[in-house]
């Protein structure tokens, strides 16, 4: 990795060993900008609070090899990202004002590509995460990822199973809780489903009916404007000596055909007035017509308008116009016969909510018994691992257990409460030697052994989930002495099948590791390129005293540290 600008690191390199690589430094020195740098790459939260103080960003750049096969390989392909010789290349940039940026094999993607990454490459484990393991729900995590698909199986079965059964109860819940609400809707339903039926309207009714009461109203008008117009292109029987348009344009149609064997035009002008008085003819006879069937009848008025007001009152309430109040009554009456099927409906949910809850009761007792299955291998897989980190006699199990609820699935003949991952609370316990009794680690572990207990579960997970890369930030505070001296070699025989990372305050530790780096800090408080070191030969064992008794020119520093790596060397 290449770090600049991240807090008290100007620009530094750091080049990881394949198997154990230990960080040391003073406190404050800038070892834990190390494990922050890992997790940017990885896909941690961006703070702007992490560029060094003057600088404009900071970044990391890494370069991490991804095993053949890999699904991460995949992942990252499809993310656009091209491989250079096996490995990925990852940067971050982090601005001061806190914006963050990702590339990944030379192509810019979203910081949540890199977390999905991570959980295959790496695992990162500190302090906080052994406060995490004090969680319950965290404790049945690790079970569970422990057994793989004996519980991951039965799970996933559960897990629909449950989500059916929440949707069904919400809705029997909503149907059961809104009955008055939903009364009332049916009733204001009928009552509007009622008025329209009575009412019978047609659509475009109100279109029609608006032009006849328009035409009624002015009757009088009409039929003395029709009769005007057809005396003057008819005449009028009561005035024989009267002129009209038609007698008019007979006559220039006779003129004009007496002659227009002389002249092509003045015939082609006698055929369209011939057609012009064609025309006024069947004009004249439809407006003759027109006034002799208007209706001017003021009952039938009154009836168009008593209508009118009758489907007026509809549109008030229902619609704009007629087609929207027919539109309301089917909509209304579909909503009326859901509303009125819900005593079906009710019956017909609370018979698939029991049967689930039956169905749920069987797949949550398959998944006890999976866990039960799964957590003796595993505190027996755990224990063995801490005889090796100088807990010899302590013992570790697990505690599966429901809770009686009234309203839960029954298990194995009792009614208990039940959750979205089963009915069992999982609770590690720890014995940590012959005659104690097993109690929660949260309350029967030390900080030490809380270290150890959390070790000794991240190794069990490596010999059945394994990860190319396993960083532990300090996950052996409050160890020391013998059991710092098992706590490294455990290290470095994972170190044999993974990349181990670990920010050490401890010799004992560090001295097991295949490569130790220094972070040093210049005189003015900052880490630069050279402030990351690889220690070899005498400035290790320097380092190593320093460790050990604060002093690194301590003969009896020295002859410790020498000691520690000898016996390291001699293990390995």
């Amino acid at each position: 990795m290449r770090i600049r600008s991240l807090g008290v690191i100007d620009d530094a390199v750091v080049e990881l060993s394949p198997g154990f690589t230990a960080v040391t430094g003073e406190t404050g020195a800038g070892k834990t900008m190390v494990v922050t740098s890992l997790g940017l790459l990885l896909g941690g939260r961006a703070d702007a609070a992490l560029v060094r103080i003057g600088a404009k960003n900071a970044v990391v750049e890494g370069r991490i090899t991804v095993p053949e096969g890999a699904s991460a390989i995949v992942r990252a392909e499809e993310a656009g990202a091209e491989l250079d010789d096996g490995a990925l290349l990852i940067s971050r940039t982090v601005s001061a004002e806190g914006r963050s940026r990702a590339h990944l094999g030379g192509r810019s993607v979203p910081v949540g590509v890199l977390a999905e990454l991570a959980d295959e490459l790496v695992a990162v484990h500190g302090q906080s995460d052994q406060q995490g393991l004090l969680k319950l729900s965290r404790q049945r995590q690790a079970l569970d990822r422990y057994a793989g698909d004996a519980v991951a199986v039965p799970l996933a079965k559960y897990a629909s199973a449950y989500r059916r059964l929440r949707a069904i109860s919400a809705e029997l819940d909503e149907i059961t809780t809104r009955a008055r609400e939903r009364a009332q809707e049916a009733d204001m339903l009928g009552f509007g489903l009622d008025e329209i039926a009575a009412v019978e309207p047609r659509a475009g009714e109100d279109v029609e009916l608006a032009a006849e009461a328009e035409r009624l109203g002015h009757a009088e008008a009409l039929a003395s404007a029709a009769t005007a117009a057809h005396a003057a292109l008819a005449g009028n029987p009561e005035d024989p000596e009267g002129i009209d348009a038609t007698t008019l344009v007979a006559g220039a149609h006779r003129a004009l055909e007496a002659v227009r064997s002389h002249d092509a035009a003045l015939a082609s002008l006698a055929d369209r007035i011939g057609e012009i008085g064609i025309l006024l003819g069947d004009v004249a006879g439809e407006l003759a017509g027109y006034a002799d069937d208007l209706d001017a009848d003021p009952l039938r008025l009154a009836a168009v308008e008593e209508r009118r007001a009758a489907l007026t009152a509809l549109t008030r309430k229902y619609g704009e116009d007629v087609g929207a109040v027919l539109a309301w009554a089917e909509q209304g009456a579909a909503r009326l016969l859901e509303l009125e099927g819900d005593d079906d409906r009710i019956g017909d949910l609370t018979a698939e909510r029991d049967a689930l809850r039956a169905e749920l009761g069987g797949l949550a007792q398959a998944l006890t018994d999976a866990r039960t299955e799964a957590a003796e291998r595993f505190a027996a897989a755990v224990t063995a691992e801490l005889a090796s980190l100088a807990m010899p006699h302590a013992r570790v199990s697990f505690e599966i257990r429901q809770t009686e609820d009234p309203d839960g699935v029954e298990v194995g003949g009792r009614t208990v409460a039940y959750g979205p991952a089963g009915v069992d609370e999982v609770e590690l316990l720890l014995a940590p030697h012959p005659g104690a009794p097993p109690r929660p680690i949260a309350k029967g572990a030390s900080g030490g052994e809380l270290s150890r207990v959390m070790l000794a579960v991240e190794v069990v997970f490596a010999g059945t989930d394994p990860v190319p890369t396993y960083l532990f930030d300090e996950v052996d505070a409050g160890v020391g002495g013998k059991a710092a001296v098992e706590i490294g070699r455990r290290l470095a025989r994972l170190a044999k099948t993974a990349q181990v990372v670990v920010v050490t305050h401890l010799p004992q530790v560090a001295a097991f590791a295949d490569r130790q780096l220094l972070v040093e800090k210049t005189n003015d408080g900052s880490v630069t390129r050279s402030g990351v070191k690889a220690l070899e030969g005498e400035d290790r064992v320097r380092e190593l005293s320093r460790m050990l008794a604060g002093q690194e020119d301590s003969e009896t520093a020295r002859a410790h540290a020498e000691e520690l790596l000898a016996t390291a060397r001699a293990d390995g």
